[in-house]
C-alpha cells in the first residue's frame, strides 16, 4: 500500500476548526506528514511543519517523542498519527501553532513531499465582446480557478462564524505544563506552589525594583519556575501560598537560563501584573513537594557547585537563635543552627536563616528531645567547617513529613542509629583542606585522568586530589582584581571618589588586591592549567597580592618575575574541582584549586608504601 495514501486529506483544516482533540466532532485518526523538522531550545524539543497535502501548519512535537527523532526512527518527510493535541494562536499574530501532546510513528520517511507539485488548473478563457455578440460559447471558459486557502484565511473565516469565547479563567480548560512553549497565546494551567522565594529588592543601572519567584508543579509532576518583577511581584507575593493549588493564565514563556534555573524544564515563566491567578480550592490530585534526596555522606561532591540539594535527617541538636550582621547592608538577621543525621552514619550542620529561624526553628527547639525527622528542600552546600548546609530564600522545611523515606529513617534511628557513633561529614572534609592524611590521599589521581576526559564535570563538579609540581606562572597575566575591603567583592574605580562596591552600595577611598590567577602544574603523566584564588595563591606565592604589586612597582619587573620563579618547581598536594564552562560558544574544562597543602614527606612515603603493597598483593 502507498504510504502517502495514509495521510488524512483534511487534517490541517480539521485541526484549525477544532483547537483540541476533545472538541466536538473531533476526528481520532489524524495522519500528517512532517516537514522542516528541526530542534528548538536546548535540543529536547523539535518543531516541524504539518501538512496533509493541501494545507500546512507550524507544529511542535511532544518532549518525550524527541527520542524518536534522535534515534532516526522519525525523519523529515515522515508520517505521524496525532492522538492528542492543542492548537493555540501565536501571540501577536493571526497564525496558529499546533502543539502535539501525544502521537505515534506511522512511517519513517517518504521519498518526497506529498502533492509537492500540485496539478495546475487550466486557465479560464476570457470571451472578447465580439465573441459574446456572436453567441459563441466555450466549455472551457466557464470554469473558475479553484482558490487554495491558507491556514490564516481559514482561521479568519472561522472567527467570523463562531460565538464569542468565554474567558480562560472561566472555562478552566487546563493545559499540561509539558505542552507549553513560547509560541502559544492563551493558556490555563493548574499547578501547586511547591517552593516560594522571598520578596527581594535589587538595584541596577535602570533603577531599583523588587522580584520574587515560585516553583510550580502540575498533576504530571512537571515543574516550571515563574518569576515576577516590581508591580507583579507586589501583587502576587501575598496571593501565592506554599502548598496551595492555583489556576494561572496570561503569562509568557522564554528559554530557561541554564545558569539560574532550579527545575528541570527547558522554559521559564514570567508573570506581569495582567496575569490571572485564581486559587483552586479542594484540589488534591497535584503532588506535594517533591524531593531529590542526597545522603549526607555524598554531600562532599556538591561543595563548590551551584546545585542546591534536598536532604532528610533526624535532628540531633538545635541551637538558640543568634543575631548576625549582614556585610552587604549591615542589617541584623536571625540565624539558628541544627545538626541532623541519616543512615549513612554521618551528621551535618545546617544554618536556618530569617523566617525559618523564628518559626519552624523554634518549633524544632521545643521538640528536639523527641528526635524529629526533617525534610529540607533547596539547601546550599558550602565548605565552611569542611561541609555545611544553609537555607536560601526558596528553602522549605517539613517536620515529620509523610514520606516513606522519613518512616524508614525513623525506624533506623530508633533501632540502631541512636546508639551508633555518628561522625560529622564536615570533620572529614575539613581534614582534606588542612592537608590531613586520610582525605587528601583517598581519591588521588594523575593529571591524565582529568585531561583525557574533556567532558568530565559536565553535569556537576567532580573532585580529586593531586600530587603535582608548579611548572610555570605567567608573569604577564592579570593576577588580581580590585576588591572591597569589607566584602571582598570586585569594585569599580570612580573619578575623584575612590572605589564603588556594588555589594556594600558605598564608595571607599581604598581597596585591596585579591589573587585570581592561573598556573601550570605537572606530574609524570602530563600538565594542565589550573585556576587559583586568593587564599591558596598567597600560600603558593608566599605573599599577598598587595605585597606582590608593591614589589613590581617599587623594585621593578626583575624582582617581580624572580618572586614568581621562586614559587615554581615546588611540589604541592592539591584538592581540585573539575567543571565545564562556556567560552565563545565552546565548552571547555576548568580545573580549580579548592585547597592546597605542602607535601608531608612522612605521609607521602606511607601512601606510596601502601600503593606498592596493593600492587604486590595482586
Amino acid at each position: 500500500m502507498d504510504a502517502a495514501k495514509l495521510v488524512t486529506p483534511v487534517a490541517v483544516s480539521h485541526i484549525l476548526a477544532h483547537p483540541s482533540a476533545g472538541s466536538d466532532g473531533a476526528v481520532t485518526d489524524l495522519v500528517v506528514q512532517v516537514l522542516d523538522l528541526k530542534s528548538v531550545g536546548t535540543g529536547s524539543r523539535f518543531s516541524f511543519t504539518a501538512t496533509d497535502g493541501k494545507d500546512k501548519i507550524k507544529a511542535m512535537l511532544p518532549t518525550n517523542f524527541g527520542s524518536e527523532v534522535r534515534s532516526g526512527n522519525l525523519k523529515n518527510l515522515g508520517l505521524i498519527r496525532i492522538i492528542d493535541y492543542t492548537c493555540n494562536v501565536v501571540k501577536g499574530k493571526d497564525d496558529k501553532v499546533l502543539v502535539v501532546i501525544k502521537c505515534e510513528l506511522v512511517c519513517q520517511a517518504l521519498d518526497a513531499e506529498i502533492n509537492g507539485e500540485a496539478k495546475k488548473e487550466e486557465p479560464p478563457i476570457v470571451l472578447k465582446p465580439k465573441d459574446e455578440w456572436m453567441g459563441v460559447t466555450s466549455p472551457l471558459a466557464m470554469k473558475p480557478k479553484q482558490e487554495v486557502k491558507s491556514a490564516s484565511q481559514i482561521v479568519n473565516e472561522q472567527r467570523g462564524n463562531t460565538a464569542p469565547v468565554k474567558p480562560l479563567s472561566m472555562t478552566k480548560r487546563v493545559h499540561p505544563l509539558i505542552t507549553l512553549n513560547p509560541y502559544q497565546g492563551n493558556w490555563v494551567i493548574k499547578v501547586r506552589v511547591t517552593s516560594k522565594g522571598n520578596l527581594r529588592t535589587y538595584r541596577n543601572a535602570r533603577g531599583e525594583g523588587c522580584v520574587f519567584n515560585v516553583e510550580l508543579t502540575d498533576e504530571d509532576g512537571t515543574q516550571i519556575q515563574a518569576t515576577m518583577f516590581n508591580d507583579a511581584a507586589k501583587k502576587f507575593y501575598p496571593i501565592f501560598e506554599l502548598g496551595k493549588v492555583y489556576y494561572v493564565s496570561k503569562g509568557s514563556l522564554r528559554i530557561a537560563n541554564k545558569q539560574f534555573k532550579t527545575v528541570q524544564n527547558d522554559y521559564e515563566m514570567s508573570l506581569n501584573e495582567n496575569a490571572i491567578v485564581e486559587e483552586a480550592e479542594g484540589e488534591t490530585c497535584i503532588p506535594q513537594v517533591q524531593y531529590n534526596l542526597v545522603k549526607i555522606d555524598q554531600l562532599g561532591s556538591y561543595v563548590g557547585g551551584r546545585e542546591l540539594v534536598d536532604i532528610i535527617g533526624v535532628v540531633q541538636s538545635v541551637s538558640p537563635t543568634l543575631s548576625v550582621r549582614r556585610k552587604i547592608d549591615n542589617e541584623t538577621i536571625p540565624k539558628r543552627d541544627i545538626v541532623v543525621a541519616d543512615d549513612s552514619g554521618k551528621t551535618v550542620s545546617i544554618s536556618l536563616w530569617n523566617d525559618l529561624t523564628t518559626t519552624t526553628g523554634q518549633e524544632l527547639l521545643d521538640m528536639a528531645d523527641s528526635s524529629p525527622v526533617v525534610a529540607i528542600k533547596s539547601l546550599k552546600v558550602s565548605d565552611f567547617q569542611g561541609v555545611s548546609l544553609s537555607t536560601v530564600g526558596k528553602s522549605t522545611l517539613a517536620i515529620n513529613p509523610d514520606l516513606h523515606e522519613a518512616q524508614n529513617l525513623k525506624s533506623w534511628y530508633d533501632s540502631e542509629g541512636k546508639d551508633t557513633s555518628l561522625a560529622p561529614i564536615g570533620a572529614e572534609m575539613g581534614a582534606a583542606r588542612a592537608g590531613g592524611f586520610k582525605s587528601t590521599y583517598s581519591d588521588r589521581v594523575f593529571l591524565s585522568h582529568i585531561t583525557s576526559d574533556p567532558a568530565m564535570g559536565q553535569e556537576k563538579p567532580v573532585f580529586f586530589s593531586l600530587y603535582a609540581t608548579i611548572s610555570h606562572i605567567k608573569p604577564d597575566q592579570n593576577m588580581w582584581y580590585r576588591a572591597c575591603k569589607t566584602c571582598n567583592k570586585k569594585v569599580t574605580e570612580t573619578f575623584g571618589s575612590g572605589y564603588w562596591c556594588e555589594g556594600c552600595q558605598k564608595n571607599d577611598s581604598e581597596c585591596s588586591l585579591r589573587y585570581i590567577m592561573v598556573i601550570k602544574v605537572s606530574d609524570p603523566t602530563g600538565e594542565a592549567w589550573v585556576s587559583v584564588f586568593n587564599e591558596h595563591a598567597e600560600k603558593i606565592i608566599g605573599c599577598s597580592a598587595d605585597e606582590l604589586d608593591r614589589i613590581r612597582k617599587e623594585e621593578g619587573d626583575d624582582s617581580y618575575v624572580l618572586k614568581l620563579k621562586e614559587a615554581t618547581w615546588v611540589p604541592h598536594l592539591f584538592r581540585v574541582s573539575v567543571t565545564q564552562h562556556e567560552y565563545n560558544n565552546e565548552k571547555r574544562q576548568r580545573i580549580t584549586v579548592r585547597s592546597e597543602a605542602p607535601v608531608e614527606h612522612a605521609a607521602e612515603s606511607k601512601y606510596l608504601l601502601e600503593q606498592i603493597a596493593k600492587l604486590t598483593a595482586c
